[in-house]
């Protein structure tokens, strides 16, 4: 179970580094949401993390949409999460969509709300994309400037099955050590359904000198058309075993909600008996699967 939150004057959370919470030992367990676009959405979104208070994660990250579309609504999610429900938040920042005087704005506001934390991207390019004048191509880059200004803990993604746009797993070890020299503190891996390519992925990045810790990113099933979707763009794969079982449950959703959550609980077991970190859960904002696997991870 994670440790109790330290609090400050007046009730408030003492934020705390993400980095620090890897070295003490124990799982940690976090989770992502995205910033939504409408009124009802953000109510619903903060609802959602109340509830999930209390189980008393270590700390939520809020996504940057593509383009930098969602700027605004990151920030203003990730300061109320951490500010008005108590929860360590991070900020996820992109290269993508900003020019380094608006990555400036974004990080002072940031930095001025107590927020310590953000996770570096190079982000996913629009179709017809158009870089701003004199913004970052690579993570490695926004992490560099980032570290080079301000005292953030930056945490950084990675792919146990390879980047879809890297030349080879090599060269994506590779651009992942410049990362890491850029200055981020620990790495989130992209969404995988077999452990197998985690474990592999991690005695590759050890080999290749990254110590970090590298922490799981697990999202259970929840919508048989939405998994198929997102792996084929992530150049991801679904086992055997899980492709067989999708099939029989496609069209309804208790049933593959069951699914979802039976296969990530086994993933999580196995991840943290052989020694990861911890777990990142994508939640696609709708936390009744993940809180039940938490649970489950808790009881154990």
């Amino acid at each position: 179970m994670p440790p109790e939150r330290q609090w400050g004057p007046a009730g408030r959370l003492v934020p705390m580094r993400i980095a620090d919470r890897y070295g003490e030992n124990r799982p940690v367990f976090s989770f992502e949401f995205f910033p939504p676009k409408t009124d009802k959405g953000f109510q619903n979104l903060y609802a959602t993390v109340r509830e999930l208070k209390r189980l008393n994660p270590d700390f939520v990250s809020v996504t940057w949409g593509a383009g930098g579309s969602t700027r605004a609504r990151t920030v203003e999610s990730t300061l109320q999460i951490q500010q008005e429900i108590g929860v360590t938040a991070m900020a996820h920042l992109s290269c993508i969509g900003s020019t380094p005087d608006e990555l400036v704005e974004t990080l002072e506001r940031l930095e001025a709300g107590g927020i310590q934390n953000i996770l570096a991207l190079g982000g996913d390019r629009p179709e017809g994309y158009v870089a701003p004048a004199g913004s970052f191509t690579y993570a490695s880059e926004l992490a560099e400037f980032i570290r080079g200004r301000w005292g953030f803990c930056l945490g950084g993604a990675c792919y146990p099955e390879t980047h879809p746009a890297a030349a080879s797993p090599e060269a994506d070890l590779e651009n992942l050590k410049h990362k890491v020299a850029g200055g981020v503190e620990f790495l989130i891996t992209q969404l995988f359904f077999d452990n197998a390519d985690y474990f592999e992925f991690v005695t590759r990045a050890r080999a290749a000198g990254i110590g970090l810790p590298i922490v799981p990113g697990i999202m259970p099933v929840l919508n048989v058309r939405s998994v198929r979707r997102m792996t084929t763009l992530s150049g991801g794969r679904i086992p055997d075993e899980l492709q067989a079982a999708l099939p029989r449950v496609e069209g309804d959703d208790d049933a593959t909600r069951d699914v979802g959550i039976e296969w990530a609980t086994l993933q999580c077991r196995e991840l943290l008996e052989r020694g990861a970190p911890g777990i990142h859960f994508y939640t696609l904002n709708r936390s009744r699967a993940t809180r039940a696997i938490f649970q489950h991870l808790l009881e154990r």
